[in-house]
């Protein structure tokens, strides 16, 4: 790596800031190169990067209880998830679903249930606080419908007090006021399989030693734990519950005309999504472990070939090493090779350079080229993007393909009229997605059904694919780095869609990141990018948010309780990705002499290791808010470089480094 063309030179800061707190040329230059050679070290040979993504405890108690209800226990894996589990333990006895949160009830079960099943004494000090721990949270009956599921399969929570989950929806047309496609992928893929395992009900009855009888609150074990309805008499939800009687007073009678029908389309549409160019069903862990459970209950041995490769694709999933067995939820290559690309290249790495080379060919052959899932509401006839995992064809994503383009522009095509096709087919796909409100979605366009957050199945707060501001301003940002038309009806839509969105204090709420910091980061950064006067008083103000919650070091940090309460928005311990992403909004406003950004500059030189990256505990990604949570371990590594990138080139009046393709329509 030629060290000396990697890193541009930075112009001099006024001499009238603090001292206490400038960053100097040097120390931003020094900062750069190691975290570029950081980066660098870490690329597969391929030309891709992948770190890890890690979560909370319940995907290994989730396992256990999965081997204990195939009768399958792998001694050695029960062992390392106990002590993961046990790693994880908090000082009141339960288990959380972020770091610093506090005991969560469904993660809590879910661990001591796994516990108990690894025959850890229900007398030991550890499994006593911990059912204290969930007594106080209320037990078994406050959790949501998908843990009492899994608790159902092993016996320990009744059948008819779960929502049932018809396998007949499968067959509802597009045009239906509810199908299928009307829930957002990753609902679909974690539903279809359940409605299989909702008909067959296959229960593994447990020893008494392995029940939990002590988890349910004294008098409530026998009593009637159906969901609660509203104390209005018109509401959705009562609708759905009433529904819900119905089918369960049909249920006995056994009228079921279209259930084998169903049963059989239900498994094509499964065993379709978990074949060639997917790895495993939606290449998630929850539709995952369901599509295991679901083809063992439809009668598939472990020698089935289908089973088989859902097996294999699932156990990719897990990550081992000396201290800690690990099971990731997904793989991120897509969505780290991206931002790599981007965070290196916008940092000085040249564009001819044989590593930004490397990684572009890669993502170039990862661009999905059939029509998935989203083409029953999108009717898009050119299928493109890209999905997040490695393989994944069925379910591409916006936030992805932007970020993806993002990245190719700024490395030196080999053959440009081949680029110039990419984006051409790729920009399409892209736009077809902006939905009614003038946003974008994730993976489908216009699943935004309020009424169906009601279903009684929905409970896990994800069963739309709303618009969001973030994916809204990345497209935003990826439309103004090539040159498309500012003035366009769809990018007017857009902005409308991001006046609409801003809260009254200025910030943006963050879906796929931890939370308003990141919304707000995204937001300016793709005002700034599409054109727009950043001296608004409208953009003012969420700079000038971010700038209320710096904290005294310089740095920025919120946590995942902004979900649940949005009052504590903009507070948390500093983080290096927070603060990366802090900066950069700042640095989109103009005035790069502002001593927020010159103090949060120096966070980040003050906190980056020897070896180029920066600590961070934190989760700062977001899954399903309130009850899912990502941290990406790139996130500490690449951020804080697109950061000092950033700062750097809007000084040197550059802006952003030059695009190999500019938009011509």
């Amino acid at each position: 790596m030629n060290r000396s063309s990697d890193v541009i030179s930075l112009p001099s800061a006024r001499p009238d800031l603090a001292q206490s707190y400038s960053a100097s040329d040097a120390e931003i230059s020094e900062a750069i190169r190691r975290a570029q050679e950081n980066l660098l070290r870490q690329q597969k040979t391929d030309g891709h990067w992948c770190g890890e993504l890690m979560v909370d405890s319940t995907l290994c108690s989730d396992y256990v209880l999965f081997m204990h209800w195939c009768g399958e226990v792998d001694g050695q894996l029960q062992r390392r998830c106990v002590q993961h589990i046990l790693k994880r333990q908090l000082l009141d006895g339960g288990w959380n679903i972020y770091h610093g949160g506090p005991s969560e009830i469904n993660a809590s079960v879910k661990a001591y249930f796994a516990l108990k099943l690894a025959r850890c004494s229900a007398d030991a000090p550890f499994m006593h606080e911990a059912r204290s721990n969930i007594m106080r949270l209320g037990g078994i009956p406050q959790m949501n419908t998908f843990s009492k599921l899994y608790l159902a399969l092993l016996g320990q929570f009744p059948w008819k007090y779960l929502p049932t989950i018809p396998a007949e929806m499968v067959l509802l047309p597009s045009w239906a006021p509810f199908n299928i496609y009307k829930m957002s992928s990753w609902s679909r893929a974690m539903l279809v399989p359940l409605a299989i395992i909702n008909h067959f009900k296959p229960t593994r009855v447990l020893p008494g030693e392995k029940q939990l009888h002590e988890l349910y609150p004294l008098g409530t074990e026998q009593s009637d734990l159906r969901l609660s309805r509203s104390e209005r008499f018109w509401t959705w939800r009562n609708f759905f519950l009433r529904v819900e009687d119905v089918l369960k007073f049909l249920h006995p009678l056994g009228f079921r005309p279209l259930r084998r029908r169903a049963l059989e389309k239900a498994e094509r549409w499964m065993v379709e999504r978990i074949g060639e160019g997917s790895d495993g069903l939606a290449a998630v862990y929850p539709a995952m472990l369901n599509c295991l459970i679901a083809l063992r209950a439809l009668g598939y041995s472990k020698t089935n070939p289908v089973y088989a490769k859902a097996e294999r694709d699932f156990a990719e999933l897990f990550v081992g090493d000396s201290e800690d067995f690990r099971i990731q939820p997904c793989l991120s290559p897509i969505w780290d090779t991206a931002i790599n690309i981007i965070s290196l290249a916008e940092s000085g790495v040249s564009p001819e350079h044989p590593a930004l080379q490397r990684a572009a060919d890669w993502l170039i052959n990862k661009e999905v080229r059939i029509r998935g899932d989203w083409a029953v509401n999108n009717s898009h006839p050119e299928a493109s993007g890209w999905a997040f995992e490695y393989n994944n064809i069925y379910y591409p994503d916006t936030d992805d393909t932007a970020m993806v383009l993002m990245a190719l522009r700024l490395v030196r095509p080999n053959d440009p009229r081949s680029l110039n096709e990419l984006f051409r087919r790729a920009l399409g796909w892209q736009l077809s997605f902006q939905c009614r409100n003038g946003g974008w979605a994730a993976f489908d366009k216009n699943v935004t059904t309020p009424w169906l957050e009601d279903m009684p199945f929905a409970d896990h707060n994800a069963i739309l694919d709303p618009t969001c501001s973030d994916l809204t301003a990345r497209t935003l940002e990826l439309f103004g780095y090539i040159g498309f038309d500012a003035k366009a009806q769809c990018v007017r839509d857009a902005l409308q869609y991001l006046i609409d969105t801003q809260d009254d204090d200025g910030s943006w709420y963050g879906r796929w990141g931890v939370n308003y910091i990141y919304g707000t980061w995204q937001a300016l950064r793709g005002l700034r990018a599409i054109g727009q006067d950043m001296t608004q008083d409208w953009i003012l103000r969420g700079r000038d948010w971010l700038e209320s919650c710096q904290n005294s070091d310089g740095g920025w940090g919120e946590t995942c309780e902004t979900y649940d309460n949005p009052a504590t928005k903009g507070i948390g311990e500093s983080t290096a990705s927070q603060t990366a992403w802090a900066v950069m909004a700042i640095c989109a406003c103009g005035d790069l002499d502002r001593p927020s950004i010159q103090r949060g500059l120096r966070f980040l030189l003050g906190s980056q290791k020897p070896d180029g990256s920066w600590d961070e505990e934190q989760i700062t990604g977001t899954g399903f808010p309130r009850v899912f949570y990502l941290k990406y371990d790139m996130y500490r590594q690449n951020f804080p470089l697109l950061a000092l990138a950033t700062y750097v080139n809007y000084r040197s009046s550059l802006g952003h480094r030059p695009s190999f393709y500019r938009c011509d329509g």
